[in-house]
């Protein structure tokens, strides 16, 4: 009797997360839920609306609707809710930390560093509101003015990842925001109540009912009612390749523009010429920062062979004192590995490479639900890990005789997200930079790295299109020619 009590009490405490539709709170239309768990121990963490197209139909009504009025907001009006957005944010940093601690794993140091960068995400955003411009052009016709201006496109659907939920909503949903546009937020499935809590920031800063709107569920149940919404004038999305294929094949249907933000294989190239006591730490936070969970992580490394040796030697040490501890302990690095499903592919990847012949520098192990910081050296071309996306912490080592080996292995994937190189020679740096595959270089600097206002993206099954306040300008709002005669 008391178990079932003490069960009863669970149910109780546990948070329940609604949709947030035309500015109220509202349960699913079918009245399911589903459970969001804590990935350090798979524990209930929280119960969300489960969406089905009802609901979602209900939330880009909701949001073309507004759109009518929205779309003729004043600069100064979206730049002050914007501001606000901010204000509240920093007075419910210890919420939204908690939750990214509790909800997806992150290690606090990843939290700070989440919530500072969403701040600036969404200050960037305000300042955005006053710098939509068209342009004027000379014509051929006496007495003509001509010019161009940009307006926003209308409902733009935006699905966030798990993995930086708070990075991607924040830079996302106010851009566009900002813009004039209205928006309808689909999160991933394990990661709701992260942007649940932005709903209820958003609501508080007083933006217009239903300019913005969260419907909670699994994409693959109602995605598609998203993407394909004759009403949804653009589609952002941040996720794997084999998904946002699937989604340009939707937009294209009703000719529905769209960014799409997608899985990486990033190399690094270090030459012999680099500073090793500035490289390895460098090599060590651009794979496992969140546990290697990062789409920008480096999980290739063509090092020159006479520093070969050392560098494996450094870059095993780092990683072997690498923090695995309590999430709230700041020296903590490594996070839990999100989902079982994501735990037996990281397992397959290390498994499969040791099974035909690599070698382990160092790791391999688990504990609990995180891998431990693993590097591979010996890996060939029929392994899995060799090519493929594996989205934890795991790298491979493999020695180069050239800088033009380097550039060359470097650039034989299929995707090409981020990149970066270490050496001392400006000509070869630079020479790198302009010859990589990648939508990103980093020359001296890891490969995650990201900020409000640059070009984010990449090439490839990397993704189409990039993000940022001046790409979101372009990308959010349609141009339209008008000519005056005088």
């Amino acid at each position: 009797m008391r178990d079932q009590e003490t069960e009863m009490d669970t149910i109780k405490d546990t948070r329940h997360l609604r949709h947030f539709i035309g500015g109220e709170w509202t349960e699913a239309a079918r009245g399911e839920t589903f459970e969001v768990l804590n990935p350090l121990d798979d524990s209930l963490y929280a119960h969300a609306a489960r969406g089905s197209a009802e609901d979602m139909n209900r939330a880009v009504t909701a949001a073309k609707s507004a759109f009518a009025t929205y779309r003729d907001t004043l600069p100064k009006e979206r730049e002050r809710w914007l501001l606000r957005v901010a204000e509240i944010m920093e007075a419910r940093k210890q919420d939204l930390l908690d939750c990214l601690i509790d909800e997806i794993g992150s290690p606090v140091q990843k939290a700070m560093f989440e919530f500072d960068k969403g701040l600036t995400m969404v200050r960037a955003a305000a300042g955005l509101c006053r710098n939509v411009r068209g342009e004027t052009f000379p014509s051929d016709r006496p007495g003509t003015v001509s010019m161009s201006i940009r307006e926003p496109r209308g409902v733009v659907a935006v699905i966030t990842p798990f993995n930086v939920p708070l990075i991607k909503t924040t830079r996302l949903v106010c851009n566009a925001l900002a813009l004039g546009n209205t928006v309808v937020h689909l999160p991933s499935e394990m990661a709701p109540h992260l942007t649940v809590l932005f709903a209820e920031i958003v609501a508080e800063a007083g933006l217009p009912p239903a300019a913005y709107n969260v419907v909670t569920g699994f994409g693959h149940e109602v995605g598609d009612a998203l993407t394909g919404h004759k009403d949804v004038s653009f589609v952002t999305f941040t996720g794997s390749s084999v998904i946002g294929q699937h989604i340009a094949e939707v937009c294209a249907r009703n000719k529905t523009p769209s960014t799409l933000e997608l899985g990486g294989k990033s190399p690094t190239v270090v030459l012999a010429d680099a500073d090793l006591d500035k490289a390895v730490p460098l090599a060590a936070r651009s794979i496992f920062m969140f546990g290697g969970q990062a789409c920008i992580g480096s999980s290739r490394f063509y090092v020159e062979r006479p520093i070969f040796d050392d560098f494996v030697k450094r870059f095993a040490m780092i990683a072997g004192k690498v923090g695995m501890g309590d999430l709230r302990d700041p020296s903590t690095v490594i996070a839990p590995i999100i989902s079982e499903r994501q735990r037996a592919r990281v397992r397959a990847h290390i498994e499969d490479a040791v099974a035909k012949g690599a070698t382990l520098a160092t790791g391999g192990g688990w504990e609990g639900n995180r891998c431990q910081p693993t590097l591979l050296t010996g890996v060939t071309g029929e392994m899995t890990v060799c090519r493929e996306e594996t989205f934890g912490p795991v790298t491979s080592i493999y020695p180069i005789e050239s800088y033009e080996e380097g550039l060359a292995r470097a650039n034989d994937t299929d995707f090409g997200l981020s990149s970066a190189i270490f050496t001392r020679d400006i000509d070869k740096a630079m020479h790198f930079a302009r010859n990589i595959g990648a939508g990103m270089c980093h020359i001296n600097g890891p490969t995650i790295h990201d900020e409000a206002h640059v070009p984010f993206g990449g090439n490839g099954e990397s993704g189409v299109g990039r993000e940022g306040t001046d790409a979101d300008m372009e990308a959010m709002t349609e141009l339209k020619w008008i000519t005056v005669q005088l």
